[in-house]
């Protein structure tokens, strides 16, 4: 059902994750798709190419930087049984970035990823700016198989900041 994307099918993805995430949660075209050179950077996409995950693999553990399902395909069961399908071919912890609880769909967000087996950490995060001219984005860390230590959270913020953001504490 996921294959590791081709490079030509980075534009429809891309136009997937444009409809999905606000643009202080993603980087330009040519920012974005420059990431496909860097060998910890992977997109994975569903068989119909209406899905997709993007993530880096450290040594310790996989953060998802970008999940998506096209807008047509949503509530169709579509996201939990590609999200499953990654998971079950991961040994490593697998981490993800949510939205602060304080809206109906943040509420919504966390919830999906709990019934897919993720625990939220309540460390205080946020996302770094994730490109020139973007902004600080107030989110949380979620994390695959269990709730995480305040070391191991620290550990995981520490590389995310250095390797995805290029951003110093």
């Amino acid at each position: 059902m996921i294959e590791k994307m081709k490079r030509e099918d980075f534009d429809g993805v891309y136009a997937i994750m444009e409809q999905s995430f606000p643009t202080d949660e993603r980087r330009p075209y040519d920012e974005q798709k420059s990431l496909l050179d860097n060998m910890a950077y992977s997109i994975y996409i569903s068989g119909e190419k209406n899905a997709f995950i993007a993530g880096w693999e450290f040594d310790d553990f996989i953060f998802i930087e970008h999940f998506a399902v096209d807008r047509a395909c949503r509530n169709t069961g579509l996201g939990s049984r590609m999200l499953t399908e990654f998971l079950k071919n991961q040994q490593k912890t697998v981490c993800l970035e949510v939205e602060l609880p304080d809206t109906e769909i943040a509420k919504r967000r966390i919830g999906f990823y709990e019934r897919n087996g993720f625990f939220l950490n309540e460390y205080e995060y946020f996302q770094p700016p994730i490109s020139k001219g973007k902004k600080i984005v107030p989110l949380m860390i979620m994390t695959s198989k269990e709730k995480v230590s305040q070391g191991t959270f620290e550990n995981i913020r520490n590389i995310l900041y250095k390797e995805v953001y290029n951003y110093n504490l």
